[in-house]
C-alpha cells in the first residue's frame, strides 16, 4: 500500500488547489470529504499530504476499492499502520466498502492518537447511517470548478472570491477588471467542459467521459441505496433527457409520474437521490420545505456540463442558463428559492431574474434588492449584471 502511495504522490501536481483545501480545518481528528465523482476529492487527499510535507510512515493514503480490501479489512490496515509510528491516514472512497461506517467508528473510538481523512459519494447521508457518525465527523462537500477556478486552471487567470454583496454592489469594477481575458469565450468553454476538472485530460473526449461517469452514478451509487433494473434505470436517463431539452421545468409531480410510469412518491424519492448524487438540482418556492418527499417547484440539471452528455438535441439555453445560476450560488453556500415575482430569490433577500443580453425588467419592476443576471455581456450597468460573474462566488 505504501508504495502505491508514494507512485501517487510523486505524480500529484500542486499548482493549482482547489477551495477546499483552505476550507477545511486539518486539526479535527475525523474529516469527511463528500463529492459528486469526478469534482477531485482523490486529488484532494493526495495534495494535502504533499503540502503537509509529512513522510509516508507518519501520513498514508489508501483507497478502499483497491483490491487488498477484498482480503484484507480496514481496521487491521490502521491498526497496523499506527503501530508503526503513523498519525494521519487518508482513506479514500469509503462508500465503496461494506460496512465502512462502523469500521470508521470503532477506529475513531479505540485510536485517538490516529487522525482519519475519508472522502465519500455525495449520496451517502451521513445522518441516515444506522452507525452514528454525525458528532464526531467534521463533514464537507466538495463541488466541482467554480467558473472563477476553471478560469484560474485552464488558463492560469487567478482572482479572489467575491462575496455576494459585492457583485451586487461593485459588479461593473469587478468585470471592468476581467473584461481583458475574454470571460465570454471562456464562459462558453467553461458551460461546455469545465466543470469537472478531468477535462484536462482529454477534452475532445470529455462528453463522452462524462457519460461514463453518469452512467456509473446511476447503476453503481444509486443501485447501492435503491435496487433498480433495467426499466427502473431508463426511466432515470428519460427524466434526465427531458430536463436537457425542455424549458426551465415546472414539474406537475402526478403527470411526470404518469409519463415514466412510476408511483408519485417513489418519483419524488427518486429525485432526492439523484439530487444527492449531484445529477439534478430541486428549487422549492420561498417558504417552501425541502423535505425529501417534498415536491420541487423546478428542477434543474446540476451543472451545465451536463446537457451535452444527457441530451440527443440541442440544450435548452434558458434551462442552462437557470442549472449555472442555481449551481454556482449553492455551491457558495447561499440560499436559493424560487421568487414569488421573478426567477429567484437568494438568502430570502436578493431576487434574479435570469436570461440573454437583451433580458428586460418588467418581471421584477419595483421591486427592492432586483436585478438581472444576464448572458452574453461582458459589463453590466446599475442593476444588470452579467451572468458569467455570478461564478466568482466560490
Amino acid at each position: 500500500m505504501k508504495e502505491k502511495a508514494g507512485i501517487l504522490l510523486s505524480q500529484q501536481n500542486v499548482d493549482f488547489q482547489r477551495y477546499i483545501l483552505q476550507e477545511i480545518n486539518w486539526d479535527n481528528r475525523l474529516i469527511c470529504i463528500l463529492g459528486a465523482r469526478g469534482t477531485g476529492k482523490t486529488t484532494t487527499l493526495l495534495q494535502r499530504i504533499k503540502l503537509s510535507k509529512r513522510g509516508l510512515d507518519e501520513a498514508m493514503y489508501i483507497t478502499l476499492d483497491d483490491i487488498y480490501f477484498t482480503t484484507n479489512n480496514l481496521i487491521e490496515t490502521a491498526e497496523k499502520f499506527r503501530q508503526q509510528g503513523g498519525k494521519y491516514l487518508y482513506i479514500d472512497e469509503v462508500h465503496k466498502y461494506p460496512n465502512w461506517a462502523r469500521e470508521i467508528k470503532n477506529i475513531y473510538d479505540f485510536y485517538k492518537d490516529l487522525n482519519l481523512i475519508v472522502t465519500g459519494s455525495s449520496i451517502i447521508e451521513m445522518l441516515g447511517l444506522e452507525v452514528d457518525l454525525s458528532r464526531r465527523a467534521r463533514v464537507y462537500e466538495l463541488s466541482g470548478l467554480s467558473f472563477r477556478e476553471f478560469m484560474a486552471y485552464s488558463q492560469n487567470i487567478k482572482y479572489p472570491k467575491v462575496t455576494l454583496e459585492e457583485l451586487v454592489t461593485k459588479h461593473i469594477m469587478i468585470s471592468s477588471d476581467l473584461n481583458s481575458t475574454k470571460p465570454l469565450k471562456a464562459f462558453k468553454d467553461y458551460c461546455n467542459y469545465g466543470y469537472y476538472p478531468f477535462f484536462k485530460e482529454d477534452k475532445e473526449g470529455y462528453s463522452i467521459q462524462l457519460t461514463q461517469v453518469v452512467n456509473l452514478i446511476i447503476g453503481y451509487d444509486l443501485s447501492s441505496l435503491q435496487s433498480l433494473d433495467k426499466l427502473q434505470t431508463r426511466k432515470i436517463f428519460q427524466l434526465l433527457g427531458m430536463l436537457a431539452a425542455q424549458v426551465p421545468f415546472k414539474p406537475n409531480i402526478t403527470s411526470l409520474a404518469q409519463t415514466l410510469e412510476m408511483g408519485r412518491s417513489t418519483l419524488i424519492q427518486y429525485l432526492h437521490y439523484l439530487e444527492k448524487a449531484k445529477l439534478i438540482q430541486q428549487v422549492f418556492l420561498q417558504g417552501k420545505g425541502m423535505g425529501a418527499m417534498e415536491k420541487p417547484s423546478k428542477i434543474l440539471l446540476d451543472n451545465p456540463n451536463l446537457f451535452d452528455a444527457l441530451s440527443t438535441t440541442p440544450a435548452n439555453e434558458g434551462s442552462r442558463r437557470e442549472s449555472y445560476f442555481v449551481n454556482q450560488f449553492r455551491n457558495a453556500k447561499h440560499q436559493v428559492s424560487l421568487a414569488k415575482a421573478g426567477d429567484f430569490i437568494i438568502d430570502n433577500k436578493y431576487t434574479f431574474e435570469v436570461g440573454g443580453a437583451k433580458k428586460k425588467f418588467d418581471q421584477i419592476a419595483g421591486l427592492e434588492n432586483a436585478y438581472i443576471a444576464a448572458d452574453d455581456i461582458e459589463i453590466g450597468g446599475r442593476n444588470k449584471i452579467p451572468l458569467w460573474l455570478i461564478g466568482m462566488l466560490y
